[in-house]
């Protein structure tokens, strides 16, 4: 792409706005901003926001819109009347990009249902499905800092777009040539090809939360700190978590939308520094839990007050496996745990999962990383009829238990986990109490996450060379221990689709995962490390990251 002959023709035609931030690029922004157009992949576009092709704003949003609209016609005249549901997050133009994408499907003579205000993600998941549309749009960047935004689709099931379907509309994207000449309707001019959507559709959402407990009296011990990181959550959980009789005790400071994330160190549930302020308020009322929300609310994070001044954050991975054995244990007690049962996680996330389910007579099934691909895990055997759904997760604090959303959702994870606090509490016994009788019941895992963040082009050579060098040079032991597999998703085996991802399986049941992120500058090293004790542990791991980081 010739970035300046790019550079120019906006220069020439943008909006006022947008001509002013051109205006103000050095060289380099130029460059960055236009040496290529951003990449429309299977997580949607994510992004910074900013003017030009390689960037999040009115212009691409639209031709991504465009192209989506002309793939929704092609599917015929019932896709077109079913419609389109979009929603939208608490960043930076979140409802302008939202109001945008609805114009363009207006305009193309498509049905559009609109939130009112923000959304989770997971609603919007939820609503394509209620609603009876062919598909959803949402607006966001999840937890990123407040610089980024992005969007991403979803088909029919409410499930995000899986490469299948990516491959049938790029190409309409990429027919476009022009994306500054892109028409749309206002929302006034929109007509009755527009429905404004809000709480009649939280209701419904609301209701099919509250049917995934296991214990409905609302005679709770529990006391739960949240924090919806200036998000989408704040109300929906709270509301969820209110009707079903907890005590919560809200970070008032975090609760409120807030495109620059004000009042937090980081929005993002991974991050240790995003719990100082619920942290505090455990202190001062002796909570039993603090939970939290990422920006559009897909992710959980949670920390535990252990009873003796310590207050520990556990991993997606952890929280994963509580969860599912709190679930498990509670069917096995109701036998209602199914023959066919089916739990899925991903190719990173945790092989402790997998021993749970297994011991309680699931089979296991693995992903690619990505909730799209557990999505679409459920929709196979939801059409065979061959197994029944009853929870998937990965590492990415990211978990599903009632398949009437189709990608992670938080706000039903908030729910059963505070369940799941409450149950063990009245046995006397915390979260972090669990998690080590399953250690002991099942083997000691330490799961780790390292990620080495490298921007712009010459960051995206050096990941590549990262991955090159380690397909062309693999380890054969590591500490003492050998690698038994490698798995190259380059060629991936059956059942798999082609992706950057390295895969090394040891001997002792240990793994480590290599992939570049899919939506954000980084190379990801995903460590599972299995071993006796958490002190050998841990001298496995430094181990493992000698050999992978080098």
């Amino acid at each position: 792409m010739d970035y300046l002959k790019e550079f120019d023709k906006w220069l020439s035609a943008a909006d006022e706005n947008t001509v002013a931030l051109l205006k103000s690029m050095s060289d380099s922004e130029k460059y960055d901003s236009f040496y290529k157009s951003i990449e429309f992949g299977t997580g949607g576009m994510r992004g910074l926001l900013g003017a030009g092709t390689n960037r999040i704003n009115r212009y691409t949003v639209a031709k991504a819109t465009k192209g989506f609209a002309e793939y929704i016609k092609s599917s015929g005249k019932d896709a077109v009347c079913k419609g389109i549901v979009i929603a939208h997050d608490n960043r930076r133009q979140s409802r302008e990009l939202a109001e945008i994408t609805a114009g363009v499907l207006a305009f193309e003579g498509i049905k559009v249902y609109l939130f009112e205000d923000l959304r989770t993600t997971p609603e919007l998941s939820f609503s394509v499905r209620h609603l009876g549309c062919f598909g959803g749009v949402v607006i966001t960047a999840s937890h990123n800092p407040p610089e980024y935004n992005g969007y991403k689709l979803y088909d029919d099931t409410g499930c995000q777009l899986v490469p299948g379907i990516v491959d049938k509309i790029t190409p309409y994207i990429d027919a476009i040539k022009n994306e500054l000449e892109i028409k749309y309707l206002s929302l006034n001019e929109a007509g009755n090809l527009l429905e404004i959507i809000g709480k009649d559709v939280d209701e419904a959402y609301y209701e099919k939360v509250l049917g995934i407990r296991y214990n409905n009296d609302n005679n709770h011990l529990i006391t739960a700190v949240y924090t919806p990181q200036h998000g989408t959550g704040n109300i929906p959980v709270r509301e969820v978590l209110s009707r079903a009789g907890y005590n919560v005790i809200p970070v008032e400071s975090q609760c409120f939308p807030d495109t620059e994330f004000s009042n937090t160190k980081n929005p993002n549930p991974e991050m240790p520094e995003a719990y100082d302020k619920a942290i505090e308020i455990m202190k001062s009322s002796n909570a039993d839990i603090a939970i939290a929300t990422d920006p559009d609310c897909d992710r959980l994070g949670a920390v535990i007050n252990c009873g003796n001044g310590e207050y520990r954050l556990m991993t997606g991975n952890q929280s994963g496996a509580v969860i599912l054995y709190y679930i498990l244990s509670c069917r096995k007690e109701r036998e209602s745990i199914p023959e066919n049962g089916l739990m899925v996680n991903t190719v990173v996330t945790s092989t402790l999962g997998d021993k749970i389910a297994e011991s309680f007579g699931l089979s296991v099934e693995k992903t690619l990383t990505g909730f799209k691909f557990i999505g679409e895990k459920i929709k196979q055997h939801e059409v065979i009829k061959d197994k029944e759904f009853v929870f998937g997760y990965e590492e990415s604090y990211g978990c599903l238990v009632g398949d009437f959303v189709r990608d992670k959702d938080a706000v039903q994870a908030s729910l059963i986990f505070c369940e799941a606090a409450d149950f063990y509490k009245k046995q006397g016994k915390t979260l972090i109490d669990v998690l080590n009788e399953i250690y002991r019941k099942y083997g000691y895992f330490l799961d780790t996450l390292t990620s080495v963040t490298l921007k712009g082009e010459d960051g995206a050579k050096k990941i590549s060379a990262i991955l090159e060098n380690l397909r062309n040079n693999p380890p054969s032991k590591v500490g003492g221990v050998e690698v038994t597999k490698i798995t190259d998703y380059n060629n991936p085996p059956d059942g798999f689709v082609k992706s950057n991802v390295l895969h090394y399986e040891f001997a002792d049941g240990s793994f480590v995962a290599v992939r570049p992120s899919g939506t954000e500058p980084k190379c990801k090293f995903y460590y599972c490390v299995c071993a006796k004790d958490e002190k050998l542990a841990k001298e496995k791991l430094t181990e493992f990251k000698k050999i992978f980081e080098q």
